[in-house]
């Protein structure tokens, strides 16, 4: 990111103590405030998609999933916003119901647009590799209908595979496999 010497760079919790509009998102990055940009029908329908088959498949496991309305505390300065993230031994206390980002996700979904891919894949990607709970990071082209799934082989180790052809998405740290065909179904 560009540093602007005017701009003082901010933390996490200046973010969060700033009231947004609520017809807006914004992350923080590298202490700035970006406003996100917003997605297409086939990005919603694909984060639904996902978001509705985890919320049936984890209740009961330990494991809950959550729309981008969490964030994901990556650094002092960074707050990112996943399409769908999913956090196991989260007790859904009133307390924890009350906090807007968390630190310790298992599994990321990035859903790609034109707009964002290239932020997505660089930039997010190596922040979130960085998260030492995380297991599973997504990346879903709904264009392509193609899936990258980033899978944490050991603390500093990952296997990248881009599965061009239709391919089920396992999430080991969840305890469970997507299909292809719910993650694409236009119905």
């Amino acid at each position: 990111m560009r540093y602007d010497p005017l701009y003082e760079p901010i933390t996490v919790e200046q973010f969060l103590a700033i009231d947004f509009p609520s017809d807006r998102k914004y992350e923080l990055v590298d202490g700035m405030i970006r406003m996100m940009t917003g997605g297409t029908p086939a990005h919603a329908r694909v984060a639904t998609k996902i978001l509705v088959f985890l919320g049936q498949h984890l209740r009961g496991s330990g494991c809950r999933p959550y729309n981008s309305d969490v964030g994901v505390r990556v650094t002092d300065t960074d707050v990112r916003y996943p399409d769908v993230s999913v956090y196991c031994n989260h007790p859904a206390t009133p307390e924890r119901e009350r906090d807007r980002i968390f630190t310790d996700p298992v599994v990321i979904f990035e859903v790609l647009s034109p707009s964002t891919t290239r932020n997505d894949e660089g930039e997010k990607l190596g922040q979130y590799r960085h998260l030492p709970t995380l297991d599973t990071i997504v990346f879903v082209d709904p264009d392509n209908e193609t899936c990258r799934v980033i899978q944490r082989l050991g603390p500093t180790s990952w296997r990248d595979d881009l599965f061009a052809q239709p391919h089920d998405v396992a999430l080991p740290a969840a305890g469970v496999t997507i299909p292809h065909t719910e993650i694409f179904a236009r119905d």
